[in-house]
Formats: C-alpha cells, structure tokens, sequence
C-alpha cells in the first residue's frame, strides 16, 4: 500500500492542512503521471482524507500553451478539446468505485468560467498582470519554467512565446489562491506533486498578490510508511 507525503508550502497552509476540509487536486492533462490508476489514488485519498474534495482540469486552457509552441489557434483548441475528453473521462472512472457523484467532484473551465467567484480572482490577475511590472515579471518566469524544454529546437522561449503561453498560468492563478473561496469551503489546499518556485514565493506572502484566508497549498508525493507522521496519511487516507 502507498503512502502519500504531505508536505505544506508554508506555516499557514500546514494549519490549513489540519482542518481537513476540503482539497482541490490539480490534473495535468497532458502529463502522463496522472494515469487512471493515479486519479484512482488520488481520489481515495482525498475522499478518506478531507470532507470534500475536487480534481481541477485546465482544459481548454492547455490551447494557450499550444499556441505558444507555434500551433494555430484553431488546431490548438483542437488538441485541447481532445485530451480533455480524454482526461475527463479517466476522472469518472477513477470516481467510480466512490459513492460520489463524479461531476459534482470535477471542476473545469466550463464551470469555472460560470463562477462568480473565480471571475472575480481571475479579474485580479489580469489587473495584476497589466500594471505590474514585477508580478507580471514572475508569472512570466513561471511560463519559462512550464515551457522549458518543450519548444522545438530546444531554445529558450521567446518573450512572444511567454506571453502566449502565459495565459494559461494567469488562468490557473485564481484556483491556487482560493479554491476554497470559488467552491464555498472555509478552507482548502490546492494540491499538486510538485513544488513551483512562484507558488513558494506566493504563499510565502513575497508577491504583490496573496492567498485568499483559509487557502493553502500541499505538495503531494508517493512515501514511505515510516516518513514523519504529521505528513503521512493515517490509514484512512491511503491508498493502493
């Protein structure tokens, strides 16, 4: 059996980590770590785990990243469209030995587009993003990080580049700063399997912007039973 390592960004979000109430799990659609099997795992996990749960999907926002590795537009939304049926569709069996209701666990652009309370985080962003040189500097940086390595020749991504592909990463932002607020928990951890410098410096409260109260973030990785206990899943929350 598997064991989960949880490990907080920061002070406020390991007090977050103790409220259990809800996380919001992030799913790559195009990075083959989240296999049915993983999402399965997951899934267990946060439903033994914390009183409620949510995959995030960035679906046809990972467009904007196609477009910044010289894709049309129209061909990029067609790769988008497609992977995130495909995505969406291992969510629900992952779902499917749960007594939930999938679509009630799985937030997507769809629905988040239709949130009042995304659509103001998101508007934040933007603001943020055009009047400030200094955020707009680190979000950019984030885009390098996200786009390294994937550009054809294998150059650094051109300043065009980053501002194509930046959007998705402004489009994320606002789940990473308040899940919780957009769902209507009191609190809640965005969780990922790995660490992202900006989100370091974000909960670290080093950027202009800041977490909504009550938001945290929780780095996610496969352990071993006998890591810290604080950090481990209890029993209830493990899964195979």
């Amino acid at each position: 059996m598997t064991a989960y390592v949880m490990e907080p960004l920061s002070g406020d979000c390991e007090a977050v980590l103790r409220q259990n109430e809800h996380v919001c799990i992030g799913v790559s659609p195009f990075n083959s770590y989240f296999s049915t099997e993983r999402l399965a795992s997951l899934a267990r996990w946060a439903y033994g785990s914390f009183a409620s749960f949510h995959f995030f999907v960035p679906d046809e926002i990972t467009a904007y990243t196609f477009e910044a590795l010289g894709y049309s537009a129209s061909r990029s939304r067609q790769k988008a469209r497609q992977q995130a049926r495909y995505t969406h569709n291992k969510i629900r069996t992952a779902m499917a030995a749960l007594p939930v209701n999938p679509g009630d666990h799985v937030l997507g652009m769809e629905q988040l587009n239709a949130n009042p309370h995304y659509q103001e985080l998101f508007a934040q962003v933007e603001r943020l993003f055009s009047f400030s040189e200094s955020f707009r500097e680190a979000c950019l940086d984030a885009t390098r990080w996200v786009l390294d390595g994937k550009v054809a020749d294998g150059s650094p991504a051109s300043l065009e580049q980053l501002n194509l592909g930046v959007r998705y990463f402004l489009a994320e932002l606002p789940l990473f700063a308040g899940s919780g607020y957009i769902v209507g928990a009191h609190t809640s951890l965005f969780a990922y399997h790995q660490r992202v410098r900006f989100l370091e410096r974000f909960f670290d409260r080093e950027l202009e912007w800041a977490p909504q109260p009550g938001q945290g973030f929780l780095v996610v990785r496969d352990g071993v039973a006998d890591e810290r206990p604080d950090h481990v899943l209890a029993s209830a929350g493990s899964a195979s």
